[in-house]
């Protein structure tokens, strides 16, 4: 027996408050009681916070005997927190503070609130947090690239406003809407690269020495959580691209037996968490990332050649580690972000405007039925038969075992059954006996199918399938040749017929409680014939085409899922029935080994060996340092002059 929501909120509560409720009327009010008591509830509590006395606290005000020796003159107890605040740096007992008498937040400094502050302040005074000037090498076009990322990322955050402003779906069919959408893709493209070219840069530079592994480890959090905020943004858009991707990456996602939390197909779900969720830990993440940046600096520049030897190397690790103390330029990081933001928000508007922003448009079920029509109806029949690939499955949507992957452990039976999907009843016999009762001859075989033997029923439609090869249409209508196939040829004529009116599309997500923004069921179908495959190789979107990190048309796509892509090209990889498990467990390694870049000895060195930075901080080189061996054809530096020091 099954229970509506409400029904189930009822057993949940120890009270039922879903009955018919008690209304009184005076005058011309008419009030519920259950308003009434919320009231008398309010005014309660707001009485009690007027009358019900507040706890005392260290009060210092001036002339209180009660917390001196005397009137007016603080006690020993007060001298002896003057004299603590000012080895701290804080303001003596005598500072006047307005409105609180003479040192009124001495009794402060042993609040969580005084010991934060003074936490922050010592991390980052206000010469870190708005610096006016940097180190003399922070001198090349890498180091931008930090400011050019926020200011990207900033204007992703405020065009992903501007499409709220009409909902999710007005660009398709708004021009202005569409502009919008325009300005969001193009920022959000930015931002990913710019976010890249800053992590190249800081591996070349090693910018983990120092005590900075914190600032490698959240900048390489940030940038994962940016690939999966950026990916649940294209599955929102509700196109075809947003199709195919969730159909395709629900393979991956159900292979770790997350696919029934996290459902790719649920367009409703994906909106959600671009637009809440994972902003909150994106902005959480860049934003203690910044902080560390401010409170440790930038990392000091490589020496030109290696540190040999223990000591050298001991010596190099403490010069990484100590404050720069080396000749520093005037830095405006106040004009600097403007600068970044006008440029970044120039660049994003000439390309929305110029190049606008893909929407191919999405295919429903009644599409599929009327432009390929056979291929609809041997689908429909596979799905009747329990052949299909969505019957034959297994977890999160029955317990089959069809694209069930397992390297040691199967994640899919762990995860169980989530999204229950029947394909049999759910895609054919379950809408077809909603108009049943006005249809009688549907009605009478559905009847006589439902009272045949499984095996009677199999050789039906078996001999039905093979009749839908020399299938023709006249004026619309199949034509299958004659067969032994019992009432199939009726069912599956008129789940056609629903089709093509755009009936079946709607019984599938209307089968959705409250918003229809779960597409699983429909894209299923759909993704159990050929014809949606066939639209996507038109746009070179199957995996064979790297097609995860195509879009469609001549669109960039996702070219940061280069690596998770990299895996189902790899010979022996490629035709494997783990192949989902084995791109994930890959990317993931590859992920865990990125992150733990400064810890792995060997992998941290790399920058050493490859010396990139020299590049990077040639022009410091050639300023501060004496004779050195050229590097990538740049002249030999030469013994600066005193005036170019620190200039």
């Amino acid at each position: 027996m099954g229970f509506s929501p409400y029904q189930a909120t009822s057993l949940a509560a120890a009270v039922d408050l879903n009955g018919p409720g008690h209304y009184l009327h005076w005058s011309i009010f008419n009030v519920s009681l259950a308003n009434l008591v919320l009231i008398a509830v309010m005014v309660v509590i707001f009485g009690a916070a007027m009358l019900v006395r507040f706890p005392d606290g260290h009060d210092r005000g001036n002339g209180h005997a009660a917390h001196g020796d005397g009137a007016g003159t603080p006690g020993r107890t007060a001298h002896r927190r003057e004299r603590a605040a000012e080895d701290e740096d804080d303001p003596p007992a005598h500072v006047l503070v307005p409105g609180g008498g003479a040192a009124a937040s001495l009794d402060g400094d042993r609040t969580w609130t005084g010991a934060i502050r003074r936490a922050g302040l010592r991390l980052l005074p206000p010469g870190k947090l708005l610096p006016d000037r940097q180190p003399a090498y922070v001198a090349s076009w890498v180091y931008v690239f930090g400011v050019a990322t926020l200011a990207a990322f900033g204007l992703a955050i405020v065009s992903g406003f501007l499409i709220a402003l009409g909902g999710p779906d007005w660009w398709h069919t708004n021009p202005v809407g569409h502009f919008f959408n325009s300005l969001h893709l193009w920022s959000v493209e930015m931002f990913m690269a710019f976010m890249v070219i800053h992590l190249w840069g800081k591996f070349w530079m090693a910018a983990w020495r120092g005590r900075r592994a914190l600032t490698w480890l959240t900048g390489g959090l940030a940038f994962m959580a940016s690939i999966v905020e950026c990916f649940t943004g294209y599955l929102s858009q509700q196109n075809f691209d947003s199709q195919w991707i969730s159909t395709n990456g629900k393979d991956a996602i159900n292979a770790t037996g997350l696919g029934g939390f996290f459902n790719l197909m649920n367009f409703g779900q994906m909106l959600l968490w671009h637009i809440v969720l994972l902003p909150i830990v994106l902005v959480a993440i860049v934003g203690a990332h910044v902080l560390l940046v401010r409170i440790r600096g930038v990392s000091h520049p490589l020496p030109q050649k290696r540190p040999r030897g223990r000591e050298a190397r001991r010596a190099a690790r403490a010069a990484d580690n100590a404050d720069w103390t080396g000749p520093t330029r005037v830095y405006d990081i106040a004009k600097e972000a403007v600068t970044a933001t006008a440029v970044a928000t120039a660049l994003v508007v000439v390309l929305a405007a110029v190049l606008s922003s893909p929407d191919a448009p999405s295919i429903s079920i009644g599409t599929w039925a009327r432009l390929a029509p056979a291929d609809f109806m041997a689908t429909a029949t596979s799905e009747l038969a329990g052949t299909s690939e969505t019957a034959t499955y297994g977890p999160p949507y029955n317990n089959a075992s069809g694209s069930t992957q397992r390297i040691g452990i199967s994640w899919e039976k762990l995860g169980g059954v989530r999204v229950p999907i029947n394909a049999a009843q759910d895609f054919v016999l379950g809408p077809l006996e909603k108009i049943a009762p006005t249809q009688p001859v549907l009605a009478s075989a559905l009847s006589r199918y439902r009272a045949a033997p499984a095996s009677t029923r199999s050789a039906w439609e078996t001999a039905y399938s093979k009749a839908l090869d020399h299938v023709k249409f006249q004026g619309g209508t199949p034509v299958v040749p004659a067969a032994a196939d019992g009432p199939v040829p009726t069912l599956i004529s008129t789940e056609l017929s629903l089709a093509r009116g755009g009936a079946l599309d709607t019984d599938l997500l209307a089968n959705r409680s409250f918003y229809g923004t779960d597409f699983t069921k429909p894209l299923l179908f759909l993704e159990d014939g050929e014809y949606f495959a066939q639209q996507a190789q038109a746009q070179h979107l199957e995996g064979n085409q790297w097609g995860v990190m195509n879009e469609t048309g001549s669109y960039p796509g996702q070219p940061w899922l280069w690596l998770y892509t990299l895996w189902y090209q790899v010979p022996g990889f490629d035709n494997s029935a783990n192949v989902d498990l084995i791109a994930i467990y890959l990317t993931g390694a590859a992920t865990i080994l990125l992150l733990a870049v400064p810890f792995i000895p060997g992998l941290r060195d790399i920058p050493e060996v490859v010396p990139l930075h020299r590049v990077i901080w040639r022009n410091w080189h050639r300023r501060a340092g004496g004779p050195r061996t050229p590097d990538f054809g740049l002249p030999a530096s030469h013994e600066p002059r005193p005036s170019e020091i620190g200039r």
